[in-house]
């Protein structure tokens, strides 16, 4: 059966634009009204497609997804765009998101959504009542072992800013490099699975506002990483969940498990998972499994 379309989160005054509303859809429980919601957020020239085949795997309790500004349908700001913007408008949405839930919400994020995620939550640690990070980024994309695809993939993105406009957009947005990052980052080889990959980055990998939030938002990626606030993160001592994929060239499994360890041995309590034979992109390529684990972890905190 298929899972009902996603609706657009209804409007309040404290709501950043662009959020999407995907609704509960078990069947109704005494419980029901105890199960905190989901904030989902997600990655570099992504937008809420890119996390809709997990909202639609947790099917008993609402998730909200929101475009980050820049992305999708959501405008960046008229200062442009920083690591603080992208920590406003996550604290905004999980403000909102209480509000009308009356539940203090989960909050996940997708690689260089686990970056922003971690450091909304480590500002404000009320924002949400645990914190999930998948394929987290927790090395400087510089140091780590795909620091020569990142070399290349400064210069282009420095040329598409630098260019006149009409050859930068194109540049940006040209469907071989499109096929081509995705390509490298899809390590399943499932054939509908792949082709789906590669359809969903045609479709959304270049619906992103202009080109210099674009450039903005690729500077915060690699410069802010979620090792940065571990202490924080230690500090607030409430529960995380990190999900990574053990060929994962973006955010090597090696770091994540180094994290991980770093983050117990503060008394932190996090439940770790690792996907076998599933890279960067295991919001496509492992859904269900990534589903699992946020409701398995979700379910411990209601119950607390």
């Amino acid at each position: 059966m298929r899972a009902a379309a996603p609706t657009a989160a209804a409007p309040t005054a404290a709501a950043p634009p662009a959020v999407w509303l995907y609704p509960a859809r078990s069947p109704a429980e005494p419980s029901s009204t105890r199960r905190r919601p989901i904030v989902l957020i997600h990655g570099f020239r992504g937008d809420h497609h890119g996390l809709a085949l997990i909202a639609h795997e947790l099917r008993d309790r609402d998730v909200w997804v929101p475009d980050l500004p820049g992305f999708g349908s959501a405008p960046p700001p008229e200062r442009g765009l920083d690591l603080a913007a992208f920590t406003a408008h996550i604290r905004a949405l999980c403000g909102a998101c209480e509000a009308a839930s009356g539940r203090r919400p989960i909050l996940i994020g997708h690689s260089f959504g686990s970056a922003l995620a971690a450091h909304a939550y480590a500002q404000r640690p009320d924002i949400s009542s645990g914190l999930g990070l998948l394929s987290p980024i927790v090395q400087p994309a510089l140091e780590g072992s795909a620091r020569v695809l990142t070399q290349l993939t400064r210069l282009y993105y420095a040329a598409g800013a630098a260019l006149p406009e009409r050859l930068g957009s194109a540049l940006l947005a040209h469907p071989l490099i499109v096929r081509g990052m995705s390509e490298v980052m899809a390590t399943t080889s499932n054939r509908m699975t792949r082709r789906f990959i590669h359809d969903q980055h045609a479709r959304h990998f270049s619906d992103y506002a202009d080109r210099r939030s674009l450039a903005d938002a690729y500077r915060v990626s690699i410069e802010h990483t979620v090792a940065e606030v571990a202490a924080e993160l230690a500090r607030a001592a409430r529960p995380m969940l990190v999900v990574a994929g053990d060929d994962d060239l973006i955010a090597p499994i090696e770091a994540a498990h180094g994290f991980v360890a770093h983050l117990r041995d503060q008394h932190v309590r996090v439940d770790a998972e690792t996907l076998t034979g599933v890279g960067h992109l295991l919001h496509y390529e492992r859904p269900a499994a990534v589903a699992d684990a946020i409701e398995t972890f979700a379910r411990t905190i209601d119950q607390s």
